[in-house]
C-alpha cells in the first residue's frame, strides 16, 4: 500500500474512533434481535403482510424465510429511473425462486438537475439528498426486513439512499443500478451548440434539437457527472454486483445482474455470510471510494456527499483528506467533461473494473475489505457475462483485459494521464474551496484577474450579453451556499464563461454554490466555505479586487492589503433577493433545512 493512502486511512480511523465505536455499538444492539415477525405484536405483523399472497405470509411467519425490503427511486420522468418500473416484479420473482420474499418498502423522491438547472427548483436539489435519506428511513422503519435492495442512480439519489441505508446499518444491503442510455449526440458537439446559443449564433430550435439528440432515451446521461460517478464509487465500495454499473437498461445482461442482486443480498443474511452494510462500510471502504473518485476525475459534488455518507457510518472525513489523497493518486481516466469519451466508451475501454484493478495492483486501494460478494474487492476487477442459455450458472465473471481498450480513455497506473488526481483543495483569505483540475487545460490552472461580483446567476448572464465581461475577469457569484438558497448548481454559467475563455480571456469562477458533476473547462473554485451568508470572506470581495486562483499551489486569494481586508465589513444579501430565495414552488417547505444545514465541507448535512 502507498504510504500516503495508509497515512490518510489511519488518521481518519483515529479521528473517527469514538463516533465509529458508538455507531457499531448501535448496530450490534439491533443485529441481535429476533426476526420482525417474532418480535412484533400480532396486529403489527398482520398489517405488515396484509396484502401479500398467503404463501408469502407463511414463508415469512411460519418458515422464517428471509424477507427483502425494496426501496426504489422509480419515476418515469427521469430517464435514469424509468427502467425501475419493472424491477420489483422481477425481484419478487427471483426472491421466490430462492425461497425468500420481497416487498417494496417505500419510494423516494428523485429530481433531475438537468430539468431544474437555472430554475427555482434547483434550490431543492441538494436538500433532496437528505429528504431521500429520510424517505429511505420511512420505508425501512417498518422493521420487518432481513435485507434491503436499493434502486437508484442519479445525483442526490444514491448518496441519499446510502445515507439512509447506513442509518439501518444492521441490514445487509445491495445497490441495484439501471445503467446508462445509449450514446447520442456527442458531449463535445452538444457543448459547442450551447456556446453558439450563448453567442446568439443559433436559436432555441437548434439548441433544443441538440439537447434532445444528446438526452434521448432510458438510462443515465452519458457524461461522467455525479450520476455516473455514483456508480463508479459504489463499485469501488463493493456495494454492487461486480460490473453492474454501466450496462444498458435494456440489455439482457441487465436483468441477469438484477436477479443476481437478489441472490447476493440473500447470501449476506443471517445464517449465511452475514455482512450488514454498517460493518461493510468502514474507513478503508470510504478511502477506496475517495480514491476511485480522484483517479477518474469524478464529480465535485462528492466532496460534499461522501462527507455526509461517511458521517452516517460514524466516520469523519474532510477536504484535506481528499486533497492529500489527490496528490498521491494517478489520474487514470478521461471521460467527458475530462475528455471526449462518454461512459459507454469508458465501459468498452475497460471501465470501473480496469481502474479498480490498476489501483489495487499499484497499492492505492485497500483490497482486503468486505464487499457484498465473497472474495473482496478484486472481484470488482472482473467483467460479467451471461452463461449459456442451458447453463445452471446465469452469470460468469472474466478478468478485465490486461491492456486498455483505448488509452485515450483509460490508462494503466504506470502511464497515467497525470500523476495526481482530478480534484484539488484551494485555501486562502477567501476561505476553502475545491476545483476540478482534470477538466481544465494546464495553462488555465493559475488565473489572476480583477473581480466582478454578482449575487445571482441571472445578473451574470445579463452582464455577459451586454458585453461587460469581455476581458480578463474572475467572476464571483456569492450568496449561493446551503444556508442562502440550498446551494444550487450553476452549470448554466458554463457556456458564457467558456465563450469568454474561447476568446482568449483569462477567466475563472469563484462561488459558494456548486458547479455540477459536469464542471467544464473553465477554472471554477466552488463550494467556498464558509459561505457568504454565514459571514464568510467571500462577502468582502468588491468589484475590481485582484484575485488569484492557483490550482498548482492550492491557493485562493484576494490580493488586497491585509489591513484593508481585515477592516472590510462583509456584504449582506439584498433584502429583495433574500425575500425571493426560498419561496414559491414548494421551496418554503425546506426553510428548516436552510436554517439547520452544516457547511459544504461538513457535507451540507441537515440531520445533525
Amino acid at each position: 500500500m502507498k504510504p500516503a493512502v495508509l497515512e490518510v486511512t489511519q488518521r481518519i480511523r483515529e479521528r473517527s474512533a469514538a463516533t465509529r465505536r458508538a455507531y457499531l455499538a448501535r448496530i450490534d444492539r439491533l443485529v441481535n434481535r429476533a426476526p420482525g415477525a417474532d418480535r412484533m405484536g400480532c396486529a403489527n405483523v398482520a398489517h405488515a403482510f396484509a396484502a401479500m399472497p398467503a404463501g408469502d405470509k407463511f414463508r415469512i411467519v411460519g418458515e422464517k424465510a428471509p424477507h427483502i425490503g425494496i426501496v426504489s427511486a422509480y419515476n418515469d420522468m427521469l430517464s435514469a429511473h424509468q427502467p425501475y418500473e419493472q424491477f420489483p416484479a422481477l425481484i419478487r420473482d427471483e426472491a421466490h425462486r430462492c425461497g425468500a420474499t420481497a416487498q417494496v418498502a417505500g419510494g423516494v423522491p428523485a429530481m433531475c438537475d438537468g430539468v431544474t438547472q437555472g430554475l427555482p427548483g434547483m434550490e431543492l436539489s441538494l436538500f433532496s439528498r437528505d429528504t431521500i435519506a429520510m424517505s429511505t428511513a420511512v420505508g425501512l422503519t417498518h422493521d420487518v426486513f432481513d435485507a434491503a435492495l436499493l434502486l437508484g442512480v442519479c445525483d442526490k439519489i444514491v448518496p441519499g439512499l446510502l445515507i439512509g441505508a447506513l442509518h439501518f446499518g444492521h441490514l445487509p444491503c445491495v445497490f441495484v443500478p439501471a445503467g446508462p442510455m445509449s450514446s447520442g449526440l456527442s458531449n463535445n458537439a452538444k457543448s459547442k451548440v450551447r456556446e453558439q446559443y450563448a453567442q446568439g449564433q443559433v436559436g432555441r430550435a437548434e439548441l433544443l434539437q441538440a439537447e434532445s439528440a444528446a438526452y434521448h432515451g432510458a438510462g443515465t446521461c452519458t457524461f461522467y457527472g455525479t450520476a455516473n460517478s455514483n456508480q463508479m464509487l459504489l463499485e469501488a465500495m463493493g456495494l454492487h454486483v461486480p460490473g453492474a454499473a454501466f450496462v444498458h437498461p435494456h440489455a439482457e445482461l441487465r436483468e441477469a445482474l438484477t436477479r443476481e442482486a437478489v441472490r447476493t443480498v440473500l447470501s449476506l443474511t443471517k445464517g449465511r455470510r452475514f455482512v450488514p452494510i454498517g460493518r461493510l462500510v468502514d474507513e478503508r471502504v470510504i478511502v477506496n471510494a475517495m480514491l476511485a473518485l480522484l483517479a477518474t476525475g469524478g464529480s465535485t459534488n462528492h466532496l460534499i456527499h461522501w462527507v455526509a455518507v461517511a458521517r452516517s457510518a460514524g466516520i469523519l472525513i474532510d477536504w484535506s483528506d481528499f486533497s492529500d489523497l489527490s496528490h498521491a493518486t494517478p489520474l487514470l481516466a478521461r471521460v467527458y467533461p475530462n475528455g471526449s469519451a462518454d461512459v459507454n466508451q469508458f465501459q468498452a475501454a475497460g471501465g470501473p473494473g480496469y481502474v479498480i484493478r490498476e489501483l489495487i495492483d499499484g497499492g492505492w486501494m485497500h483490497a482486503d475489505v468486505a464487499t457484498v460478494v465473497d472474495g473482496g474487492l478484486r472481484e470488482y476487477a472482473k467483467v460479467p457475462v451471461q452463461g449459456d442459455t442451458d447453463s445452471t450458472t446465469p452469470l460468469r465473471w472474466h478478468e478485465v483485459p490486461g491492456q486498455s481498450g483505448d488509452d485515450g480513455i483509460v490508462r494503466p497506473a504506470a502511464a497515467p494521464f497525470s500523476g495526481h488526481g482530478g480534484l484539488a483543495l484551494l485555501t486562502g483569505n477567501l476561505g476553502r474551496a475545491v476545483i476540478k483540475t482534470s477538466s481544465v487545460p494546464d495553462d488555465r490552472h493559475v488565473i489572476e484577474a480583477p473581480a466582478r461580483v454578482f449575487t445571482n446567476q441571472e445578473a451574470l448572464q445579463s452582464a455577459f450579453k451586454a458585453g461587460e465581461l469581455d476581458r480578463d475577469v474572475i467572476v464571483v457569484v456569492r450568496f449561493q451556499g446551503p444556508q442562502a438558497c440550498g446551494m444550487p448548481e450553476l452549470h448554466k454559467l458554463t457556456p458564457p464563461l467558456a465563450v469568454l475563455q474561447g476568446k482568449g480571456f483569462r477567466v475563472a469562477l469563484v462561488t459558494d454554490g456548486r458547479m455540477s458533476g459536469a464542471s467544464g473547462k473553465v477554472p471554477a473554485a466552488i463550494h467556498v466555505s464558509p459561505e457568504a451568508l454565514a459571514g464568510g470572506p467571500l462577502g468582502k470581495v468588491q468589484d475590481g479586487d485582484l484575485i488569484r486562483l492557483d490550482a498548482v499551489a492550492g491557493t485562493l486569494q484576494a490580493l488586497v492589503p491585509a489591513d484593508e481586508w481585515a477592516a472590510r465589513t462583509p456584504a449582506v444579501l439584498d433584502p429583495e433577493q433574500a425575500e425571493t430565495n426560498g419561496h414559491d414552488l414548494g421551496r418554503e417547505l425546506f426553510a428548516g433545512m436552510r436554517r439547520n444545514v452544516k457547511s459544504a465541507e461538513e457535507g451540507a448535512i441537515t440531520w445533525m
